[in-house]
């Protein structure tokens, strides 16, 4: 039996999809270096100290005493250590992913709630993102981007779109068919229903796909900085090939105290508002 030629076919695509449409990735391209740029020069604006008093506020009134303490800490360690600079990169790098993961999923996982042909549609693509290793999203991503930030912020928003969408999804599935009756049965539109009845019921299960989704992104920064994304991955991946120990293990502590940081703060979020509320 002759093999198919699988492999030909997907080259073939690329290059017709590279060439059709370059100018659409040219202006991604543009948008997205200029959106981490701006995050980048925001948070390097203020005076590190400066900053990690800001961060310290914001981990006050979103939690309690211990994570104002560990996020004031734990940035100040990575001030005396000397990867300020590589961390805001990186930090810019997870907050556009993010952000074009939440803009893009949410939607799409209303979507699917919304309808099953979508959702039988959806549910398949996600589960091939999702077992597809990491590294085969940087092969396109060159091709059509190059080398650089962007690729990096692609790569990571298909690697961790997911479970925005499922977790959207879901939330709005598990609102009670009571509830969103008795929205309609007091003339609700969809809008109304939506926006009123099943996203705010929907949002700690949303906020934990959201939280997830920060934490892939994260966790694709070592691996984008082999496609020239800058910051901390680029030290890690940088110790990894000269086999410097201590300053990889230096540059991993500044990513583990990022993610512990983002990762509270995500999950506190929705449980300062329902305090206010």
């Amino acid at each position: 039996m002759p093999k198919i030629p699988l492999a030909s076919w997907v080259d073939s695509l690329v290059d017709w999809m590279g060439d059709v449409f370059s100018g659409f990735f040219d202006a991604i391209s543009f948008i997205i270096e200029n959106v981490v740029q701006l995050f980048t020069d925001l948070f390097m604006l203020p005076h590190p100290y400066l900053f990690i008093v800001i961060l310290a506020v914001i981990a006050y009134l979103l939690g309690r005493l211990p994570l104002t303490l560990f996020t004031a800490i734990g940035f100040l360690l990575i001030d005396n250590l000397g990867y300020w600079s590589q961390t805001m990169s990186t930090l810019s790098l997870v907050i556009t992913a993010a952000l074009i993961s939440v803009i893009l999923g949410v939607p799409l996982g209303i979507w699917a709630a919304y309808s099953k042909s979508a959702s039988r549609v959806i549910i398949p693509v996600l589960d091939f993102m999702q077992t597809m290793p990491a590294f085969v999203y940087l092969l396109p991503a060159v091709t059509f981007f190059s080398l650089g930030v962007v690729p990096g912020v692609i790569a990571s928003v298909i690697f961790a779109i997911p479970p925005t969408i499922r977790l959207t999804r879901l939330g709005i599935n598990q609102v009670s068919g009571e509830l969103t009756e008795a929205a309609d049965a007091f003339g609700s539109t969809s809008g109304q229903k939506l926006f009123k009845v099943q996203l705010p019921l929907a949002m700690p299960t949303l906020m934990a796909g959201i939280n997830q989704t920060i934490m892939l992104s994260l966790s694709m920064v070592v691996i984008a900085s082999m496609i020239g994304a800058q910051g901390i991955g680029a030290e890690v991946y940088r110790a990894v090939t000269q086999l410097q120990i201590g300053k990889g293990f230096e540059a991993g502590l500044a990513v583990v105290i990022l993610a512990i940081v983002l990762d509270r703060f995500t999950q506190n979020i929705f449980k300062s508002k329902k305090r206010g509320a």
